[in-house]
This record gives structure tokens, sequence and C-alpha cells, in this order.
């Protein structure tokens, strides 16, 4: 089994993101203990945004044609396909700003979502092809996002999108909400938060 653990808080060791998102690794890792862990901090290490330059990276055939930050798009292009194909697990955490995921974590999926390989298009429409894999997202919130407020969560609905217009199918959500709703109330959805994540360890579709 192969494990891809992403984080892309960039609130360091103040994120009950990463705090769960590393409960959750050292949940599956003690499942399986021969399991490979590939860890990719997206704040430490942020992908760049995309530019016009980097974008017509796929039009070019030969690296002999890129200029160096096409041939550094290339290059992160494939790390980013070449980890997320090969992982039988990947865990995401995914902070709520401003509604939606953070900027890094958005980078990440423009280098994810490459047609031809995670995705092809077909006179019937797009057909994902990275879906055989079970994709754990810890999702953490400011407020509370469900129970009538599903209207101002775009970062739940982004991610089950992009995510399954590649196939995954097999998506759960961890959810922390509420954690600037007073300390009380940040105390009680961390706790209920790792329970959801012993319970996410039993939803390996591959080991």
């Amino acid at each position: 089994m192969k494990i891809l653990h992403i984080d892309s808080s960039v609130l360091g060791d103040a994120s009950v993101s990463r705090q769960l998102t590393k409960a959750t690794v050292d949940g599956w890792h003690a499942r399986y203990p021969q399991a490979e862990v590939v860890y990719r901090d997206l704040a430490v290490a942020p992908p760049e945004h995309l530019s016009a330059e980097r974008a017509a990276v796929v039009k070019f055939g030969k690296d002999a044609d890129l200029t160096g930050p096409q041939a550094e798009e290339r290059a992160l292009v494939d790390a980013i396909v070449g980890e997320f194909l090969s992982s039988d697990v990947v865990v995401i955490g995914a902070p709520m700003y401003n509604f939606t995921v953070p900027t890094q974590l958005k980078a990440w999926i423009d280098r994810l979502l490459q047609a031809g390989r995670t995705f092809r298009y077909t006179e019937k429409g797009p057909i994902g092809l990275a879906g055989d894999r079970t994709v754990i997202v810890v999702s953490s919130r400011g407020g509370v996002y469900t129970a009538g407020n599903e209207a101002m969560d775009h970062q739940e609905n982004y991610l089950r999108t992009a995510l399954g217009f590649i196939g995954v199918s097999e998506i759960n959500f961890i959810r922390a909400e509420g954690l600037s709703m007073g300390p009380e109330h940040r105390e009680r959805a961390v706790a209920e938060a790792h329970l959801q994540v012993k319970a996410a360890h039993g939803l390996a579709t591959a080991a």
C-alpha cells in the first residue's frame, strides 16, 4: 500500500487540518506498517500559480523546446500526477479560506487534472482515469457550512467536483466545523473530527 499525504494549511503547528491529517495517516500506517507514505506540503513548497508560459507546457513534445519555467512545470506535473496515480489512499488537508480552498491546494489540483493522464475527453464527454483509490479530505472551517449553510460552501463542492472529474468516486470527508465559534465549540469540533478519523481507517480500497 502507498499513502499520499497532502497538507495545505499555512498555519503550521496551529493548524487543525494538519493535526487531523497526521492522525489520519498515522492510523493508516499503524494498520498497514509496510505502507509507504509520500508527503507533500503545499504551504512549505507551494506550486507556482499558472502563467501563460507554464500553461503552454502541454503543447511541447520535446524537452529541448521548453523554457526553464516550462521544464520546471513539466517536472512538477509529472511528480504530482505520478504521486497520485501510484497511491492507494490519498489524505488531503483542506482548510477553508474565504469559502473555498487555499490557493496552494488549487494550484496542486491544476496540475493533477491532466488530459490523457487523469482524465480523457470522448465524444460522450470526459472520462476519469484516476478513480481506483480512496481519497480522504480533512476539511477544517471557522464557521458551520452544513445544516442549511451549504450555499456558502465552495470548498467541499469544488473538491468533490474536481476529484469526481478524474474518476474518484470514494471521497470521504472528515469535518471540523465552527473552529472560530469559541473555545468550547472548537474543542468539541476537534474531538468529533478525531472520532471521524478513527472511523475512516476502515475505508481502504487496496492493501
